[in-house]
């Protein structure tokens, strides 16, 4: 009887783990609990225990022309930026996710915490291109571009001149993590 209580509690608390990590799981066409084919209105039901902050986009060329989501815990922390396909759409699916919350990884532990010997340790660069102030690496395999400050790499000019992968130091840090949906 106390052998079947103990594998009850070990499969109960397998199961809660494994929900806990698809709550924060970042992977191709998902982050958290938003797959590919979440619309935006399911936003405030998928985080009900937080805030939703939404910027719509305006006619007015001096402001933003895009919807986003801003999504922050109970705490304030801000964990998510979503921007949805089709703007002023409720029924849009998203074009982008942005994550800033350390919780949320991938399967191999890559997140914004991370750096730049996480992400060649564990996935392929597909390419790298080079913006005044970052780096940005493509990593088809989770369909993500992820940003490095030029100032990680040592470089201190402000310019685009072509950054190459060995040029970026093992311990640089990632600035940013943005998933993108098909």
């Amino acid at each position: 009887m106390k052998k079947l209580i103990l594998l009850i509690c070990v499969v109960s608390l397998t199961m809660i783990q494994c929900k806990e990590e698809t709550n924060y799981t970042i992977a191709k066409e998902q982050v958290g609990k938003i797959t590919g084919e979440t619309q935006i209105q399911e936003l405030e039901s998928l985080f009900k225990n937080d805030s939703i902050v939404s910027h719509l986009g305006k006619d007015n060329v001096a402001e933003a022309s895009y919807d986003e989501y801003l999504i922050y815990s109970k705490e304030g922390d801000h964990l998510l930026t979503i921007v949805p396909k089709t703007e002023q759409d409720s029924s849009s699916t998203i074009e982008n996710i942005q994550i800033y919350d350390k919780t949320y990884k991938t399967t191999k532990g890559l997140g914004v915490k991370g750096v730049f010997k996480d992400i060649v340790d564990n996935y392929t660069v597909n390419k790298v291109q080079s913006t005044f102030s970052t780096a940005v690496l493509f990593v088809d395999e989770l369909n993500a571009t992820i940003t490095i400050d030029k100032k990680e790499l040592g470089v201190k000019d402000f310019g685009t001149q072509k950054i190459k992968l060995e040029q970026i130091p093992d311990l640089a840090k990632i600035k940013g993590i943005t998933l993108w949906f098909k």
